[in-house]
């Protein structure tokens, strides 16, 4: 019976995770391309911003998808300070529209990703603004899907999360798990509801890689000078646009590609790490909690199904199976076998580690550091 104490608090958190009206483990808000609609909208009143720094690897297959979408679309393409040959790439996607700027040097209390777009942002026009990520590629619809889903639901922002590489062992692995992890801090299903709604005025989430926004709710929150003291520029940007009376949405897809390659477990380590103590506002008590919390629902179920007694077997059991049925909607989602499931403690073990030498290393001073630059605590952190 004392024995059976260790694994209860688990159960009870799995199963109210899976009991929540608002099925933060859910796929049910996704979006993707529907051809058919890229005839019937005229996209010349998009502006697509493109952070550029040291992407010569992945641009000229993001640009290429780009004319799959719309002859009238405009592109800005921000080369923020580049020491490769991103601009000369760029070139050769031969993008009549396609207008390379220069950034210029980054002032002191901003991320690099967030002034490439607020100088990019004061040479648009267009009634929207489409923002990309330099290594995600659009299926052909994807663009008109997003207007017409922003046109048609009256919403101000509209963002998907790109679906992400998964080839190396390690991104099969621990991929999908980033997304589901995200998906419980920030349940789709409450950033999309109005504000006025129990408990969705607290969540507001958006992907940064890509989101489509109305340039008039932009400009009323100031621009991207508004998120430059901001933690998470994504999020931040999606709570200004709701606190501000804005709609927004977010879901998944499989129609905006990354092809950003993570193929070892250090890169994906580092790109965790990047930001994993940030999200937790540098606090030790949220870190302590945060690992309080990870031990009781990964670890302390597995060590249970260890020790003498039926009882605590079956209600370890029955938490493990509760956990692995949160988690096959978004393996079934990315086509993942089930199987996958079942390494779960394990992968949240991985990513309570990769939290704490985030927290290691802002305690040593190293900060954070993203394409050859380095951010300090309070600096906003680059999410793309």
């Amino acid at each position: 019976m004392e024995y059976s104490l260790l694994a209860l608090p688990g159960l009870v958190i799995w199963s109210l995770v899976l009991c929540l009206p608002w099925r933060p483990w859910s796929t049910r808000e996704s979006l993707d391309a529907e051809i058919n609609e890229a005839h019937n909208l005229n996209l010349s009143q998009i502006t697509v911003l493109i952070p550029a720094r040291n992407e010569a690897e992945v641009i000229g297959k993001t640009l290429v998808s780009l004319k799959t979408q719309d002859d009238s679309l405009k592109i800005i393409l921000i080369n923020d300070q580049s020491s490769d040959d991103t601009s000369n790439i760029a070139l050769r996607a031969e993008l009549e529209s396609l207008n390379i700027i220069s950034g210029e040097p980054l002032p002191d209390g901003w991320s690099g990703k967030l002034w490439a777009l607020e100088q990019g942002r004061k040479k648009v026009e267009t009634e929207y603004i489409l923002l990309l990520d330099a290594d995600i590629s659009l299926a052909p619809g994807t663009l008109a899907s997003l207007l017409q889903k922003l046109e048609s639901e009256r919403l101000d922002l509209v963002s998907l999360m790109a679906f992400l590489r998964m080839s190396s062992f390690w991104e099969i692995l621990l991929m999908p798990a980033f997304i589901y992890f995200f998906k419980l801090l920030y349940p789709f299903h409450l950033s999309n509801a109005s504000s006025n709604k129990m408990f969705s005025k607290y969540v507001a989430a958006a992907a940064g890689g890509c989101i489509l926004i109305r340039r008039n709710a932009l400009e009323q929150i100031d621009g991207f000078n508004s998120l430059k003291d901001s933690l998470i520029d994504d999020c931040s940007l999606a709570h200004k646009i709701k606190a501000n009376g804005g709609q927004i949405w977010i879901g998944l897809t499989h129609s905006a590609v990354s092809h950003r390659r993570y193929d070892t477990l250090q890169t994906i380590w580092n790109m965790v790490a990047r930001t994993a103590y940030t999200q937790l506002h540098y606090s030790p008590l949220l870190l302590a909690t945060c690992t309080l919390v990870m031990i009781v629902v990964f670890v302390l179920p597995v060590i249970s199904i260890f020790l003498p007694g039926l009882t605590i077997k079956v209600i370890a059991l029955l938490t493990l199976l509760i956990m692995v049925a949160t988690y096959l909607p978004t393996l079934r989602f990315y086509g993942r076998h089930p199987a996958w499931g079942f390494a779960l403690p394990f992968i949240g073990i991985i990513y309570l580690l990769m939290t704490w030498a985030s927290a290691l290393r802002h305690i040593s001073g190293s900060g954070s550091s993203w394409k050859q630059r380095q951010y300090s605590q309070g600096t906003p952190i680059d999410s793309g």
